[in-house]
């Protein structure tokens, strides 16, 4: 029944746990075991119109949304389909972001991973905390159209703490809406132990910063040891010359030998 399912599911923000005031942590557990986790920092950059000065001309202005500390959430598990929704100011702003697992084949047999599918973003432009004298103020929806975002093998978390940006189509005539997200580690499926994270898939970004941080490190050791041993072979080589027996180059000096 309803009752029970609500019963078995516990959801719970644990924004308050993290060091970074703009990131958030969010749990779903269903009968007592964590089926998603997210943690990331999301900020909203939406465009609306105000009236020029003139009252005649349209001009555009930009609303800044943060994702509020303490957004209400609720959350849906299932074995290939899984989903997030968040809201806050008192329902004025919703996020509900869906997740897709699903197979593929490849030259190495079936392989699964899982996806950021759908983001769905509602926002109210008569809301006064971040939208200032909005022409047509009224409720809003910005979607994403076909998306595949966060693409993570099987079995694994995805972590990218660079910033993305994610576009999304809003009904407010067509504007587009942007979707920042950063420092990110996120696990919609199969996750092994209650609050335990996978292994990291990291993203390609993350990756590159990682390589060029170390490519600098292993060139130096490698420089480092080439000279290390071209001042060995160098002392081996002095030694062997320095033990052989000196021939006098002057043949003047013959007479004295023997």
């Amino acid at each position: 029944s309803a009752a029970r399912l609500a019963a078995e599911q516990e959801v719970e923000n644990l924004s308050g746990l993290s060091p970074n005031p703009e990131k958030d942590i969010f749990v779903v557990r269903e009968n007592r075991t964590t089926c998603l986790m997210a943690e990331f920092a999301a900020k909203f950059i939406v465009p609306y119109d105000v009236w020029a000065s003139n009252y005649v001309d349209l001009i555009t202005e930009q609303a800044d949304i943060p994702l509020s500390r303490g957004a209400g959430m609720k959350g849906k598990c299932g074995t290939n389909e899984s989903e997030l929704e968040l809201s806050w100011l008192d329902q004025a702003y919703t996020l509900k972001l869906s997740f897709l697992k699903e197979g593929h084949n490849t030259s190495r047999g079936l392989e699964a991973s899982w996806r950021l599918s759908r983001i769905q973003f509602t926002y109210d432009s008569s809301e006064r905390t971040y939208f200032k004298d909005a022409v047509s103020p009224g409720k809003y929806t910005a979607s994403s159209h076909r998306l595949s975002a966060l693409v993570t093998p099987a079995g694994h978390s995805y972590e990218c703490q660079a910033q993305q940006t994610i576009s999304l189509v809003s009904s407010d005539h067509q504007k587009s809406v942007q979707l920042l997200l950063s420092e990110v580690r996120l696990q919609p499926f199969d996750i092994p132990a209650d609050f335990v994270f996978s292994e990291e898939h990291k993203c390609p970004v993350d990756q590159r910063e990682q390589l060029e941080e170390t490519l600098p490190l292993i060139l130096g050791l490698i420089l480092g040891l080439v000279i290390v041993i071209t001042l060995g072979i160098y002392h081996i080589h002095h030694k062997l010359t320095a033990s052989q027996v000196q021939i006098p180059r002057d043949r003047s000096q013959y007479k004295h030998m023997g």
